[in-house]
């Protein structure tokens, strides 16, 4: 256990906590540990919230800590560069799109793992756990930190988007659910390049596979054949061809990464 509450991985590295019969999650348990103490509620001032998303620059998107990346991107990293890709859509997706509020969605759809963490499938934590935390914790933000704020009108505009992300049925979430699953495949090589063809990232290469629309697939396609010629004639995995990871790998990269605009209404694994 890490000085500040979090569970650890084998590999000493910090993790969300994971759910236990006799310590269940909760808001209130992970905001006591916050240094300096947990943010003051039911404020007219919007500042105990900014402090509160200071959580979003600090910790770290956990995917790449299995590969020994210790010192990766974090959640708003990954955020902030999905935003500015949302205001490159093409205008055949543009002249369809609320091309600002894909930018906010964004900026919003991971905003809960600031208390949460980023969670994956290997800490633990059940699908619909995973949910009730995420939920919980956006209900949290937009009562008793915001509700108060400007009578409440912007907390529950954030929650109302990181909601329509969740049930991905407009046509704005759809897009930013494809830049999401974009922005990681620019990362995994970004990080191959880093580290000389010495690291293979491709187990999440089949994330791009998985993207719907054909304007983002266009830019997936020219990102991965940039990745097949930077590792030229050198063994590397992709899994964007006609095979697949393994049956354990795919559920967990579902699960990890989501798959809501492929299989409406399939449960996870």
């Amino acid at each position: 256990m890490a000085e500040n509450g979090e569970t650890k991985h084998a590999n000493g590295t910090a993790a969300p906590d994971i759910l236990t019969a006799n310590a269940p999650w909760s808001v209130d348990a992970v905001v006591a540990k916050i240094p300096g103490g947990a943010p003051e509620t039911d404020s007219s001032s919007p500042v105990p919230f900014f402090h509160m998303l200071e959580r979003l620059k600090t910790t770290k998107r956990e995917g790449w800590r299995r590969f020994g990346i210790k010192h990766g991107e974090s959640i708003a990293d990954h955020m902030y560069r999905m935003s500015l890709i949302c205001m490159f859509a093409p205008p055949s997706l543009s002249s369809k799109l609320n091309i600002p509020h894909c930018s906010k969605m964004a900026l919003v759809h991971d905003m809960a793992e600031a208390l949460v963490g980023d969670i994956t499938p290997v800490d633990g934590v059940a699908k619909h756990e995973k949910n009730r935390r995420e939920s919980t914790t956006m209900d949290y933000f937009t009562n008793a930190l915001l509700g108060k704020v400007n009578g409440g009108i912007t907390g529950q505009e954030l929650k109302d988007i990181w909601q329509e992300y969740e049930d991905s049925e407009t046509l704005e979430s759809k897009f930013v659910h494809d830049v999401d699953k974009l922005e990681l495949v620019l990362q995994m090589v970004e990080y191959e390049k880093v580290h000389e063809r010495e690291l293979d990232l491709g187990e999440f290469s089949w994330v791009a596979g998985r993207i719907v629309l054909p304007e983002v697939k266009a830019w997936a396609g020219e990102i991965l054949r940039e990745r097949e010629a930077f590792w030229g004639s050198k063994e590397h995995t992709n899994f964007y061809d006609a095979t697949q990871p393994d049956a354990k790998l795919l559920a967990q990269t579902l699960e990890y990464y989501g798959d809501k605009e492929n299989n409406k209404g399939e449960e996870k694994p």
